[in-house]
């Protein structure tokens, strides 16, 4: 996992973890990062100082760690896939018809494009992008 220090064309600076620096230029590529402030998604990378740790690493502890975090975020995934309704590419069509009441409401997981995010986000629709830490895999078809 990696911190960067973001900040919007507006000036709110914010932090956000990702599992490297190419999942960061992804998601930053298909405007899937957004301010914490004002959701706007013309982001960028602050200047930071590095995260430098001692010249004796403590090896064990950094695996240790690293298994910890694992273990959380398997935990987070099975939660996810336990009480939430795999929909698919389906999700914005999902998320929109129970925001408008046509749909019962329950907890849903799925993928969408940039643009159905975004037509979701400006309808006021209560959904975001899972970390890829946490995502769950999709359900396998059977047939």
């Amino acid at each position: 996992m990696i911190r960067y220090a973001l900040i919007c064309s507006f000036g709110h600076e914010f932090e956000a973890w990702f599992s490297n620096s190419t999942d960061y230029d992804v998601q930053k590529e298909k405007a899937q990062i957004s301010c914490i402030v004002c959701d706007d998604t013309k982001i960028s990378k602050q200047i930071m100082a590095p995260a430098l740790k001692g010249t004796r690493r403590k090896h064990g502890a950094d695996k240790a760690q690293a298994q910890a975090f694992a273990a959380f975020a398997g935990k987070v995934r099975e939660k996810i896939r336990s009480t939430h309704d795999y929909v698919g590419d389906k999700f914005a069509d999902e998320a929109l018809a129970m925001h408008h009441g046509e749909k019962d409401e329950k907890a849903i997981y799925g993928e969408t494009t940039p643009e159905e995010a975004k037509a979701l986000k400006e309808e006021g629709v209560p959904a975001s992008p899972l970390p890829p830490a946490f995502a769950p895999t999709p359900p396998k078809k059977l047939n």
